[in-house]
């Protein structure tokens, strides 16, 4: 996989990560449909995992209480990770990973790219 940064390196941005395949390393382009992502309630809040092919769409589901129970109840809803993926099974297969991660690995993982768990959801408009 290789990584790279849609709104330019510095501070505040986000690691989106795609899988290494000719021709879809190009930043200025939707590279992709599939998003798994992290959610937070706060900094090293509860975290909550998820894959979609709209990710905006979720998001605002999310907010709305409409996303999933488990995110309405503990009130998670702060984008800190996001990962995009060309098809369906790289995504699934990511997301699983995810799941089954200790929660310091995946605390380190959002704190690689985003230290102070801004949310990142202003970075898809």
């Amino acid at each position: 996989m290789r990584p790279f940064w849609p709104s330019g390196p510095g501070r505040g941005r986000c690691l989106i990560v795609v899988p290494a395949k000719a021709g879809t390393h190009n930043p200025g382009a939707r590279l992709s449909r599939y998003a798994v992502y992290i959610l937070a309630s706060k900094k090293h809040g509860t975290l909550y995992i998820g894959i979609t092919n709209d990710l905006a769409r979720r998001l605002t589901e999310h907010r709305l209480g409409k996303g999933s129970e488990f995110c309405r109840q503990y009130n998670v809803h702060r984008l800190v990770h996001v990962e995009f993926f060309d098809d369906p099974e790289s995504a699934i297969v990511r997301e699983k990973r995810l799941k089954k991660w200790n929660r310091d690995w995946k605390i380190s993982l959002i704190e690689q790219e985003n230290p102070d768990w801004q949310d990142l959801s202003r970075l898809l408009s």
